[in-house]
């Protein structure tokens, strides 16, 4: 099962005809879906797959079975009927799995239960990319092509807190102003919107809407604070909590577990805090196995943080204990260990202590615990992130793969260099996160993907042609190593497509039937003497070459160069072939011969073919034999 649909695991697929079967049948292998049919179809030779079920009985029976085992169902069956299977199993969106319904024929894939939360509209895009289908998308957030208001944290690991999220909902599908007041948490997902109705901050109106008083119609918060909405108001309100609060704990060993959690609430209701806020627990690593606070942790599905004394010791505090020192060789363990947890354990004076130390005990329940609360500058998202590593091929979405296409419509993040970003657009969905850096910038984009991704976000790192070939994923590669990568978090992908050297072949005929190679001519992470090196041995063995980089702006000798390099080694007819921006609006392409490779037009969107001893042109076509048969190899 790839990672791009790991959001989405278990998948159920139910299929009753062998038509719906042999078309969800390939999202057993794609998506690592089960797929379901009634005993009637065992029969049936086409169907063959490790993941294939049979049920007995009536599907309404079966889906009742299986109904809360699945995040997600796929079925290729009438809609109305998988209405009426489904109605009495529906409890609430915030809780009901996705429910996709593709018809007979595997052209449409409509999301028809849970869009936002259960994540039903991008399964249904996936699904849709996978199989070359039309996703159906009715809710109005697709329509606005906003991200939903009930998921707009989901990628950064928010808590959704109170609030009539009906409400709020409706106000932005009508178009209405929605205030927006963020006191904590990532913005990055203000950075990428469209034309939408929200606007920042506290005034009633800001400068857009100088001229027209106008009061907000809904309003969202994002904090850390636990605020109490009034039950009078006629402004709806909800409220995400990112996870940016570090709980720093010290306590008596065999403190209880309901010791620890009363002592949280307390300190979290006196302060208006909001406990989905936590991010994890911080202490000494001698609690590492304080049976309460392991219990609490694991309960709650909390990171938990243990420091050395040492580390505790060397964190500034404003209520240092010398019997906590005497007692564990550090003056604070419960400030201090919030405080560094809270700046990631690499940057604690970047956090914010929130609340002082506080001891509490509890009649009846063994031990005392210390809370303290810090505040980190970014939240924990509780995600393993993972790198997609792509290849657009020559920029046409229809030489992409599915599985490209899919990947990049699944990513929270997507970064490439501006122009390869352009033509992809398409594929992009609502809520993503867009960087395009320049085409300079190749290392600082793999950095950029690489502490997204260290983050918890799925990341998508997009390349032309093969990712591999001249692409990013080795560079971005090469940082993980660099930095200590497992090669297992984040997770990695890699997704192959169309180089240009196959590209422009594509276009030119069959050029590359025999033995080839490719050499870039840029020399920023080659040196030219390399390269030199590279251009003679492949010209002397008669390799078909293609030349990528051939010539800047500034970069025009190389190419140059290059030429009076093969013609030392092949005759001046040698075919070859000039293609710029293969598939691409732009496109041009000639054929001329090496003897003239100068006099042409080239840029670094140009890929060059030069031809071996065997390979010649007709019509308008160039072709290089697969065998050399019937030639004179002597200079071979």
């Amino acid at each position: 099962m790839v990672l791009v649909w790991r959001e989405f695991q278990p998948i159920a697929a139910i299929a009753t005809t062998p038509s719906a079967a042999k078309i969800l049948q390939p999202l057993t292998q794609t998506a690592g879906a089960t797929l379901w049919i009634p005993n009637s179809l065992t029969n049936v030779e086409a169907l063959h797959s490790t993941s294939l079920q049979v049920y007995h009985g009536s599907l309404k029976d079966h889906l009742t079975e299986i109904w809360h085992q699945h995040q997600a169902f796929i079925f290729c069956l009438a809609a109305g009927a998988v209405v009426r299977l489904i109605a009495p199993l529906l409890q609430d969106k915030s809780r009901d799995p996705a429910v996709v319904v593709l018809d007979e024929n595997g052209k449409f894939v409509i999301s028809l239960c849970s869009g936002h939360q259960g994540k039903a509209d991008q399964l249904a895009r996936a699904i849709a990319h996978s199989i070359g289908a039309t996703p159906v998308l009715t809710g109005a957030s697709s329509a606005l092509k906003l991200p939903g208001v009930d998921i707009l944290g989901v990628p950064f690991g928010w808590s959704r807190g109170e609030g009539d999220w009906t409400e709020v909902s409706a106000a932005v599908a009508r178009g209405e102003l929605v205030q927006v007041i963020q006191e904590a948490g990532s913005t990055l997902w203000q950075n990428h919107l469209p034309q939408h109705p929200f606007y920042f901050g506290f005034p009633e109106y800001t400068a857009a809407h100088k001229e027209e008083s106008v009061s907000p119609k809904a309003r969202i918060w994002i904090s850390s604070t636990q605020r109490q909405f009034s039950n009078e108001s006629d402004l709806p309100k909800v409220q995400w909590h990112p996870r940016v609060l570090w709980v720093g704990i010290g306590c008596e060993r065999g403190t209880s577990r309901k010791l620890i959690e009363t002592a949280i609430e307390q300190v979290f209701r006196k302060n208006h805090l909001a406990i989905g806020a936590i991010a994890g627990i911080g202490t000494i690593d001698l609690k590492a196995d304080e049976v309460g606070l392991v219990e609490f942790c694991r309960d709650r599905n909390l990171p938990l943080r243990t420091f050395r004394a040492e580390i505790l010791r060397s964190v500034t505090v404003p209520n240092p204990s010398n019997v906590v020192e005497a007692e564990v060789g550090t003056p604070s363990v419960a400030e201090a260990a919030a405080i560094y947890a809270a700046g990631e354990a690499r940057f604690p004076e970047v956090s914010k202590l929130l609340v002082p130390k506080q001891i509490f005990r509890l009649e009846g329940q063994p031990g005392a615990v210390t809370v303290a609360i810090a505040q980190s500058n970014l939240e924990y998202t509780g995600r393993t992130g993972c790198l997609f590593l792509i290849g657009t091929g020559p920029g046409k979405l229809d030489q992409m793969t599915p599985a490209a296409q899919t990947a990049i419509s699944q990513a929270d993040a997507v970064i490439g260099y501006s122009l390869y970003i352009d033509l992809i657009t398409p594929l992009l969905r609502p809520g993503q996160i867009v960087e395009a850096l320049p085409i300079t910038q190749e290392r600082q984009r793999a950095e950029r993907a690489i502490e997204l991704a260290n983050w918890g976000l799925t990341v998508a790192v997009v390349s032309s042609g093969d990712c591999g070939i001249y692409g990013m994923a080795g560079l971005v590669l090469e940082e993980l190593q660099a930095k200590g990568w497992d090669g297992k978090t984040p997770g990695v992908q890699v997704f192959p497509g169309i180089t240009a050297l196959q590209a422009a072949a594509s276009r030119v005929g069959a050029p590359l039937m025999h033995d080839f190679c490719a050499i870039s001519l840029s020399d920023l992470l080659t040196p030219w003497e390399v390269i030199e090196k590279r251009l003679k041995a492949a010209a002397q063995a008669d390799f078909v070459t293609a030349l990528y980089n051939p010539r800047s702006q500034t970069r025009t000798q190389q190419i140059a160069t290059a030429t009076e390099i093969f013609l030392q080694y092949r005759d001046p007819k040698t075919p070859v072939a000039i293609v710029k921006s293969a598939y691409r609006q732009d496109e041009q392409i000639a054929l001329t011969t090496l003897d003239k490779l100068l006099t042409m037009s080239i840029d670094m969107l140009t890929t060059v073919l030069i031809g071996n001893q065997s390979t010649r042109t007709h019509a308008d076509w160039m072709i290089t034999p697969r065998g050399y048969l019937g030639f004179d190899n002597e200079n071979c």
